[in-house]
């Protein structure tokens, strides 16, 4: 438990210090660790709460989040998250999706366009969000991710806000999906995920409260944000091919 702790506190890190939760890895580490996967949602979405309720607050803060353009995207994704996260799915299945969904996302992080600083919203493709957003939500309950990481980069080709309030809006929607999951996750029919097992690793929920306080206050202040995003997508491109090659290489 220690040394899965350890990556739980250094993901947190990375991927608070971006703006994002880190589920995706949170539960790719606990398949290579072989903890029972039908316990690895609820596991990773109670850490993305952790570590992205602090960040919201303080986006909320600073009226960085766009409430108005955010509320659709909100309310439609956090339905499909919730039913997402009720569908049953086998072993292979889940790994096969958890992987794809790594690739996907560390590929979107490693090529993601650099934001000018004042760019506003494309009004004629802003409506695409929420589509997008309800897709988005309802594969993150599946899996177990709040889905930040993959709508992010899609709002700003569509050049949906600023890359400020981009990062506020995708920390309130991984907070809010996360919640919607979780719900869902514990409501399926053969939960193995009780509240009294997913409690039986709180040293892991203690990891990323303390990587997730160091990422947001500190991690951009030691490297630079391009550094830090270059240096997550490979390490989520690593486990990408570890959890693929676990998959189908074997």
């Amino acid at each position: 438990m220690g040394g899965l702790a350890a990556g739980f506190a250094l993901t947190a890190l990375l991927y608070a210090s971006v703006g994002f939760g880190g589920g995706s890895t949170y539960n790719a580490l606990l398949v290579l660790a072989g903890t029972d996967y039908r316990l690895l949602p609820a596991i990773a979405l109670v850490c993305n709460l952790i570590v992205v309720t602090g960040g919201t607050i303080r986006f909320a803060r600073a009226r960085q989040v766009p409430w108005k353009p955010l509320w659709p995207i909100l309310l439609l994704s956090a339905p499909c998250a919730w039913a997402g996260g009720r569908l049953p799915v086998d072993k292979p299945l889940f790994v096969a999706l958890l992987g794809s969904a790594l690739l996907l996302a560390g590929l979107l992080m490693l090529f993601q366009r650099e934001p000018q600083a004042g760019q506003g919203a494309h009004q004629r493709l802003a409506w695409l969000g929420v589509p997008i957003g309800m897709g988005v939500g309802f594969f993150s309950g599946i899996v177990g991710i709040g889905g930040g990481i993959f709508l992010a980069p899609v709002l700003h080709l569509l050049r949906w806000a600023s890359a400020r309030q981009i990062a506020a809006s995708a920390s309130v929607f991984i907070l809010v999906n996360s919640l919607a999951g979780l719900a869902g996750q514990l409501m399926k029919a053969d939960a193995a995920a009780t509240p009294a097992a997913i409690v039986g690793y709180w040293p892991l929920f203690v990891a990323v409260l303390i990587g997730g306080q160091i990422g947001s206050l500190a991690g951009v202040k030691l490297l630079p944000q391009k550094v830090i995003r270059i240096g997550t997508a490979l390490l989520i491109l690593y486990v990408a091919g570890q959890l693929l090659w676990q998959r189908f290489g074997g």
